[in-house]
């Protein structure tokens, strides 16, 4: 496997999901990186200099040599498709593939309205409808389980990008208020993706 010249920088912050998925996928591909914590709390995620970098004001970002990359789905997909030359976790099969990209999609959409949602209003103070975001992690978790009832990963039963995706989120949603109890197919799920060679937890918000 190609390494990257010098490590790939990684401005995070370390309660981030997003951030997370990124820094889970670096440690899993045994690349070599450095964390840049970002100060959300102060503000330098809205500095010029790191606007930038992502015009969003966002985390997180990589720089990779004269790469910069923002959005954690489209890094993810950059450094599988960099740097697995297997294919193992963004296959090139059509079908695979989309099958991946599902996944990428609930990552972008019920993941982030449902238990990301609940939990960034008990973290960080949202103002949002925790209940509807509530009411979207169950419905989200019940299919995920039912989903897992007859395969090991969410793309098959090898981790893909689609693991990596839903993950953080879906472990920490307990810090939102959001049970996982019910789900024994999906808990099983998160043991099998902890139990992956590399793997790094994120740091618990309300420890």
């Amino acid at each position: 496997m190609t390494l990257p010249a010098s490590p790939i920088r990684l401005y995070r912050y370390p309660l981030s999901g997003h951030a997370h998925r990124v820094e889970l996928f670096l440690s899993l591909l045994r690349l070599p990186f450095e964390r840049v914590d970002v100060d959300l709390k102060s503000g330098a995620h809205k500095t010029p200099e790191f606007l930038s970098k992502n015009a969003f004001g966002q985390v997180p970002v990589i720089e990779d040599g004269d790469v910069t990359l923002a959005d954690s789905n489209a890094i993810l997909v950059y450094l599988a498709a960099r740097y697995d030359p297997s294919g193992r976790w963004l296959p090139r099969d059509p079908v695979a593939a989309a099958h991946v990209q599902r996944w990428l999609s609930v990552a972008a959409g019920q993941l982030v309205a449902g238990p990301a949602a609940a939990r960034a209003a008990s973290v960080f103070g949202r103002k949002l409808d925790v209940e509807q975001a509530k009411g979207i992690a169950a419905q989200l978790f019940a299919v995920i389980d039912q989903h897992l009832a007859d395969q090991r990963f969410l793309a098959g039963d090898e981790p893909t990008l689609a693991d990596i995706a839903i993950y953080t989120y879906t472990a920490h949603a307990p810090e939102g208020g959001v049970s996982l109890d019910p789900y024994a197919n999906l808990r099983a799920w998160l043991a099998r993706v902890e139990g992956l060679p590399g793997f790094v937890p994120m740091k618990k918000a309300l420890s």
